[in-house]
Parts: structure tokens; C-alpha cells; sequence
């Protein structure tokens, strides 16, 4: 079993986003982290839930259950439903990932149950923001 924490943090909204992916998978934990020059705090969380299963696609078999958390009431509820207005592209993609694996379980959390996800989606966010500053 696998679990799949992703969060997204966004300075203005559009703005600069960072992206924050955390697996964990017996006892391991993966960190990762990336970045978006102009996204909503909305597109960031897709994004990140996009970028979180295309590793899990190229690092773990299709045969393990997934078990998702988002702190993202949209992303969530788009999944459940199967419909997000505004969003139809980014569920779509992210509906095609999830189809990868013999089941994925998602889970609304609140924000301080995903708080790896959280730190690197700032950690992406800070980073980039900094350099942009220094240039």
C-alpha cells in the first residue's frame, strides 16, 4: 500500500506555485517538490496530484493500492463526483493516472493532517520566489 499526500502553495492567486508530494510506502518516505510560474491555488493542487502519480506510475507497480489525501475540497470532490467546472482538462488527466492502479482511495484531510505535503509545496514556492528575487 501506498500513501499519496499532495498539496500546493500559491503566492497571489494566479500566481507563482509551488507543488509538494509526499509518499510514503513501508515505513519510506519519498519528498517532492516543484514549481509552477502562474497557476491558481486550484490548478497547483491538480498539478501536484498529477505530478504525484506520474511517479508512482514510473517507481511503483500498478498492482498497489493507493490510498490519496488532499487537504482540497475541490480536488476531492471532483474526483468523487467525477466532475470539476472550470477544471474538466486537469480532472480528466488526473482521472487517466488514477485509472493506472488497481484501486486508489481518496481522502479529504485537513490542512495539519497533510503537513509534509504542505512544507514542501512552501519549501517549492520559497525557493523559486527567492531566486526570482536575487535576479
Amino acid at each position: 500500500m501506498i500513501k499519496l499526500y499532495t498539496d500546493a502553495a500559491t503566492k497571489g492567486n494566479p500566481g507563482p506555485t509551488g507543488l509538494g508530494i509526499l509518499i510514503v510506502k513501508d515505513g519510506n518516505q519519498q519528498q517532492l517538490k516543484s514549481f509552477l510560474p502562474l497557476a491558481s491555488n486550484h490548478q497547483g493542487e491538480f498539478a501536484a496530484a498529477i505530478q504525484g502519480f506520474s511517479y508512482l506510475k514510473k517507481h511503483f507497480s500498478n498492482q498497489e493500492t493507493v490510498l490519496f489525501y488532499t487537504d482540497s475540497r475541490l480536488l476531492s470532490d471532483a474526483v468523487g463526483k467525477e466532475h470539476a467546472r472550470h477544471y474538466e482538462k486537469e480532472l480528466d488527466e488526473l482521472l487517466a493516472s488514477m485509472d493506472d492502479f488497481k484501486m486508489v482511495v481518496i481522502q479529504w484531510v485537513p490542512e495539519k493532517e497533510n503537513q509534509g505535503a504542505h512544507q514542501l509545496a512552501n519549501q517549492a514556492l520559497h525557493e523559486q520566489t527567492n531566486q526570482a528575487d536575487h535576479q
